[in-house]
């Protein structure tokens, strides 16, 4: 097939893709958005998370706005749930969360309906099912990618690339270094019952969460194919042993619906950025930043975000955006969630749409040039 060529290529269709592919193809840019799957919103749709955790820092403060607040009003289009009234939405609603932050529930096929329509309007080039096979680098810069469904293989070349892969492996193919850390086998998954522990659709429907968080059910990384197939078949092990134990009386009122369509590894990738965030950094304020990021656990002061961890110090023209920036530790822990997904993704758009219009790489983008486009959507939408 012939090389197709775009301004912008996008390699991953999750919050953090699509940010990425919409902010830069609304910048002028064009844009091509690449996912392995026939779904769009990542582990979001595909993982069953179904939460939009909170855009506030749980002291009352809203600490991300833009895109990210955007996506959030746009995620309950189609679905039970609605934003607490306390944020704006209709009063004596239900948000499927706690309404003390700025956060809420969604079902995720409904949401890859409103991520479809939104990729439409913003005009991205979207192509399904297909997967990335390969990046070819000259100079340490990606030149094309390629890329195979089922008309075949093709190339296709960028002049900026994101990896928005969620393990970086598109900066990996091109010879980049990654860091990896532990995952833990906590399966989400969609069941009927009469009664629910974890968040329900309705009084029959729900999500449910099996497993804990403890060594027994530890990976120290999934860096192989054989691991992530042993990952996945020890949660499908594990929802097994749930419904195994019930009494026969029960299994025809209480039964899985719908299990994940893909891996539920929540750290799989980090870049080696320009700047690698950690445990020391949590009140550090940047000269570059791009944004904050309130830790979705508990109440306490955002992250600073510094344009640097969204930048590979080894490959030259791609940014990284959601779970596969520069952080570790518990910087990783703050950062693989949507919220940061859709703000990371929406500053490598912008940025990505700088270095394109400059012709230079994103390292070398004259930051004042990005910071006034950050500045215009910190501001609530």
């Amino acid at each position: 097939m012939a090389l197709k060529s775009y301004d912008v290529v996008v390699c991953g269709a999750g919050i953090a893709g699509i940010a990425g592919a919409i902010t830069a193809a609304r910048q002028g840019m064009k844009t091509a958005l690449i996912e392995k799957q026939c779904l769009l919103g990542g582990l979001a749709t595909s993982g069953l998370i179904y939460i939009y955790l909170a855009l506030c820092d749980g002291y009352g403060n809203q600490v991300i706005y833009g895109f990210a607040e955007e996506l959030l009003k746009r995620s309950v289009e189609y679905g039970p749930f609605d934003i607490p009234a306390k944020w704006g939405g209709p009063a004596n609603n239900y948000s499927g969360i706690t309404d003390k932050r700025y956060q809420c529930c969604f079902s995720p096929a409904g949401f890859t309906l409103t991520l479809d329509k939104m990729l439409a309007e913003a005009g991205v080039n979207l192509f399904l099912d297909t997967m990335i096979t390969g990046a070819k680098t000259e100079n340490d810069s990606i030149v094309s990618i390629n890329a195979a469904n089922v008309s075949g293989q093709f190339d296709i070349s960028g002049k900026c690339f994101i990896d928005a892969t969620g393990g970086a492996f598109v900066v990996q193919m091109a010879g980049g270094k990654i860091h990896r850390q532990e995952n833990f086998i906590t399966p989400w998954f969609i069941e009927m019952a009469e009664k629910h522990d974890f968040f329900h659709f309705t009084d029959d429907l729900h999500i449910q969460c099996e497993g804990a968080v403890s060594d027994k059910y530890k990976y120290s990384d999934c860096n192989s194919g054989r691991l992530v197939t042993d990952f996945i078949r020890k949660s499908w092990d594990l929802i097994r042993k749930r419904y195994d134990a019930l009494p026969s009386t029960e299994k025809r009122k209480n039964y899985p619906v719908h299990l994940a369509a893909m891996p539920q590894l929540r750290k799989i990738g980090a870049i080696d950025a320009l700047y690698m965030l950690d445990d020391s950094d949590h009140n550090i304020k940047f000269a570059d930043s791009v944004g904050s990021v309130p830790d979705w656990r508990k109440p306490d002061t955002p992250w600073d975000t510094p344009y640097r961890s969204l930048v590979p110090r080894d490959v030259k023209n791609i940014l990284c955006a959601g779970r596969c920036i520069g952080a570790l530790h518990e910087a990783w822990e703050v950062y693989r969630v949507i919220p940061a997904a859709a703000m990371t993704g929406e500053a490598a758009g912008f940025a990505a749409a700088v270095a394109v219009n400059d012709n230079v790489t994103p390292a070398d983008i004259d930051y004042s040039k990005l910071k006034k486009l950050l500045d215009r959507r910190n501001k609530k939408c």
